[in-house]
């Protein structure tokens, strides 16, 4: 890994990994730019370009059409916005988006070498569920928060309250997403952070958030971790010594 994209790291060991959803974990962005055009076009509204969309991927869903609607005032017509996004995201998703190369095999390898996972994640609390019943997995994470249900990001009382709920301290855990809300959360939770560059936002952009590190690939993050752990347990020998 080019020392260029490695930064500063804790010096206690990550014990929480925590994983945002959409374009980290799961290759859900093209679908998500489709169902806001549709239900741009349902409502009536102009549509947003893929840009603007990928740009706003992440936050809660109503702090996203906020965003690309600033001039919508009609509280009506911005929940029908909503709920016609929903939908057509829904039927969209018919067969579940697919996890990135890795992610399946990564995540149980993580949960063999004993670290606890999360998700925090942009997504409300039945859109979660869902989608993790669809692959079995509502308990496969040790904690989930969703935009609903606290504030979205890049607030970062959700990672807060995993934090408080694992009693887990910010510097033992680490949080993996593909856009800027995502780190930006994490440095204000006083956490470290991955920046993923296969989702909603392109690397350079990303390092502009300075993370710890930036991969462009999933699998880079489990050599990283292995390489990382490999390392503390050499120093914790020599120092025993």
């Amino acid at each position: 890994m080019p020392d260029s994209q490695v930064r500063g790291c804790q010096g206690a060991g990550y014990q929480l990994l925590i994983f945002d959803w959409d374009g980290t974990l799961v290759d859900s962005i093209g679908r998500i730019i489709t169902a806001m055009h549709l239900a741009a076009d349902s409502s009536e509204l102009p549509r947003c370009t893929d840009e603007q969309v990928r740009g706003i991927i992440g936050l809660g869903l109503p702090e996203a059409i906020r965003s690309l609607y600033p001039w919508l005032d009609d509280a009506g017509r911005a929940q029908r916005l909503r709920h016609s996004y929903s939908e057509h995201y829904l039927t969209l998703e018919a067969e579940p988006s697919a996890l990135f190369h890795g992610v399946a095999e990564g995540l149980e390898a993580f949960r063999a070498q004993g670290y606890r996972l999360a998700v925090a994640t942009g997504k409300g609390r039945h859109g979660l569920r869902r989608v993790l019943a669809d692959r079995g997995w509502l308990d496969y994470f040790d904690y989930t928060r969703c935009a609903d249900e606290t504030a979205s990001k890049p607030d970062p009382l959700m990672l807060h309250e995993i934090l408080e709920q694992s009693g887990v301290a910010a510097s033992q855990a680490l949080m993996v997403g593909d856009s800027s809300f995502d780190l930006l959360m994490a440095q204000r939770a006083g956490m470290d952070c991955v920046a993923v560059g296969y989702g909603a936002q392109p690397l350079q952009a990303l390092r502009e958030c300075q993370p710890t590190l930036a991969i462009e690939c999933f699998t880079e993050l489990h050599a990283w971790l292995s390489q990382r752990a490999s390392d503390q347990s050499v120093e914790v020998v020599a120092h025993g010594r």
